[in-house]
């Protein structure tokens, strides 16, 4: 999968917002490999704004501690997965 920089990916959201074209249009004239890529970034940029254009390429490690409570979190309340994060 090609990566592509924040500077690109604003250029396509501005392109499309502008009024430029359509997404595959905009997905030709940027060299990008999909016009369902320039989609997901318009709809992340309405959502997010620009910092949901960044990459985030944060590695968290968690304690084993961390990980048993979270374990038995889950199988002992009624809470979600996404509602324990």
């Amino acid at each position: 999968m090609a990566k592509y920089s924040f500077e690109i990916k604003q250029k396509v959201v501005q392109a499309y917002l502008s009024g430029e074209g359509g997404y595959k249009f905009i997905a030709d004239k940027y060299k990008i490999a999909d016009k369902y890529i320039v989609r997901r970034w318009i709809k992340t940029y309405e959502k997010l704004g620009s910092n949901g254009l960044m990459r985030s390429r944060k590695n968290q490690t968690y304690s084993f501690e961390f990980k048993l409570y979270m374990v038995e979190s889950y199988l002992t309340t009624e809470v979600s997965y996404e509602e324990l994060l």
